[in-house]
C-alpha cells in the first residue's frame, strides 16, 4: 500500500495525523540529505570544494591525486546517506500506520541527512555557512530522535513539534548554505535493495 493509500485508510484518526507528521518530516529530511549529495557531487564533478584545488608538479599532482581521492570518498559517503535516508521513508511509507515506528523511521531519515551534512561541510572546507548547517541537521536529526525515544512512542506533541522546527530550520539552513535552492526538484534516490533484516532495522 502506498504512503497516500495509507493516509487516506487512516485520515481523521490520531495515528492517521500522527504518519502525517513523522512522514513529512522524514521526507524533508531525505530530500536534504538528497540535496547534499548533488550539491557535493556536481562540485567534485566540477573542480570545486576542499579537494578541487590546483596544483603544480610531481609533489603538487600527487597531493592533487590525493585530494581527488578524498573528494570522491566524501561525496560516496553523502551518496550513501542519501540512500540510508531514502530507505528509511520507503519503509514508512510501506508500512501500517504505527506512531512509535514512524518516528523512528523519521529518526533514521534526520541521522542520515545529519551525516550527509557533515560531508557538505567537509566539501566546502569548514565554511561559516556550511558549518552553521551541518550544525542545524545536527539539531534536526537530534530532535527527531527525542521524538522517538523510549517512553514518547513518537506521539508526544511538544517533541514533535520541536522536531518539525528543528526540521525546517534544518532545511533553511541548508538553503543558506547553498546545498538546496527554494523551488529545485528533488533529486531522486534509489532506495536499493532492502532485506528483510534491513527493513526490520529501520522500523523497529
Amino acid at each position: 500500500m502506498s504512503e497516500s493509500q495509507h493516509e487516506e485508510t487512516c485520515g481523521g484518526t490520531a495515528e492517521g495525523a500522527l504518519r502525517a507528521g513523522h512522514s513529512a518530516r522524514a521526507r524533508s529530511a531525505a530530500a536534504r540529505a538528497a540535496a547534499v549529495s548533488r550539491y557535493i557531487e556536481r562540485g567534485r564533478r566540477a573542480g570545486s570544494g576542499a579537494g578541487g584545488a590546483a596544483v603544480d608538479g610531481a609533489e603538487g599532482a600527487a597531493d592533487g591525486a590525493e585530494r581527488a581521492e578524498e573528494a570522491e570518498g566524501v561525496a560516496w559517503k553523502a551518496a550513501h546517506a542519501a540512500r540510508v535516508s531514502a530507505q528509511a521513508v520507503a519503509v514508512l511509507a510501506e508500512s501500517d500506520p504505527a506512531p512509535a515506528a514512524d518516528s523512528r523511521c523519521a529518526r533514521n531519515a534526520a541521522a542520515s541527512a545529519a551525516q550527509a551534512a557533515r560531508m557538505g561541510q567537509i566539501h566546502d572546507g569548514d565554511s561559516e555557512l556550511a558549518v552553521a548547517a551541518c550544525r542545524a541537521a545536527l539539531a534536526a536529526a537530534q530532535a527527531a530522535g527525542s521524538a522517538a525515544k523510549a517512553g514518547e512512542l513518537g506521539e508526544n506533541p511538544a517533541l514533535n513539534t520541536a522536531a518539525d522546527e528543528a526540521e525546517a530550520a534544518a532545511v533553511a539552513a541548508a538553503e543558506r548554505a547553498g546545498w538546496m535552492r527554494p523551488g529545485e526538484a528533488v533529486p531522486e534516490v534509489s532506495a536499493g535493495v532492502r532485506s528483510g533484516e534491513l527493513m526490520r532495522m529501520l522500523h523497529l
